[in-house]
């Protein structure tokens, strides 16, 4: 009897009948090309989604190495969520590598989180390669923005219920009590930031124009003379001096950068 029956559960298992939960099972596989998004997207899709990012924090989401892995990801994803502006055009060959129609531009598995941000620095002038890294559509480093949330969390819930359309309602409630978090956040760091309000500071990379925008900072310079481009002695010498002359404070960096440049700038 002993024997019977675990035929039967095994045939069960085989067969999909048993084993994870019916939510487990039907989890909508969601790839995001920064761990940023990967964070909104678990707020919203709560229990009901399966977020992996593709970049790592520690990586530079600008210039990130495609590999098979990456491939292999996309491959298996629903949907696929980008930062856009032209940070993560990387992402492009690893989706053309993985042979997955659900998720290339102008599916409905295609979420693009720029669509309806207040986007900063957009130029109005010629670009070209010799001006470094220059994003034509603007700046691409919303997300650091708290104040972005709203709206990024509404592209990200109109993506998700394109694919699963009866899950919407509870994609809204967990945006609308993550709203509510990020809210009183907000009150926090507005509050703990109010001495700041007005002050100088020099970053790495030219990443942070949204954060010090929202919280009253003055960008006073980058160590990066242009954009993704080691800075010259001279450049560097002559933002030495302004900071000095400035009373600047505080420098910025990022994991990615050259700590040691930066510690030696400070």
């Amino acid at each position: 009897m002993r024997r019977h029956l675990s035929v039967v559960i095994a045939s069960l298992v085989l067969l999909g009948l048993l084993g994870p939960s019916g939510t487990a099972a039907s989890k909508l596989r969601v790839v995001t090309t920064i761990p940023d998004l990967k964070a909104l997207t678990e707020a919203v899709g709560g229990d009901f989604v399966d977020v992996d990012s593709l970049a790592r924090a520690t990586q530079n989401p600008h210039d990130l190495e495609v590999r098979p892995s990456l491939m292999v990801k996309l491959r298996r994803a629903d949907a696929l969520i980008v930062n856009g502006l032209d940070l993560d055009g990387w992402a492009d060959a690893a989706l053309r590598g993985s042979n997955n129609d659900r998720i290339v531009p102008g599916s409905p598995g295609f979420i693009d989180a720029s669509r309806g941000v207040q986007v900063l620095e957009v130029p109005t002038g010629r670009i070209d390669r010799s001006m470094g890294d220059v994003h034509p559509a603007g700046n691409p480093h919303y997300t650091l923005d708290p104040g972005q949330a709203p709206t990024v969390t509404g592209t990200i819930l109109d993506g998700l219920a394109r694919l699963a359309p009866d899950r919407r309602p509870a994609f809204e409630r967990n945006r609308q009590a993550f709203l509510a978090d990020l809210e009183r956040a907000m009150a926090r760091w507005t509050e703990a930031l109010a001495p700041a309000r007005g002050a100088k500071a020099v970053a790495y990379h030219n990443n942070l124009v949204y954060l010090f925008t929202r919280f009253g900072v003055t960008q006073l310079g980058t160590i990066e003379e242009r954009p993704g481009i080691p800075p010259s002695p001279a450049h560097l010498a002559k933002l030495i001096r302004t900071m000095k002359d400035e009373r600047v404070k505080v420098v910025v960096t990022e994991p990615w950068s050259d700590l040691q440049l930066a510690s030696r700038v400070a």
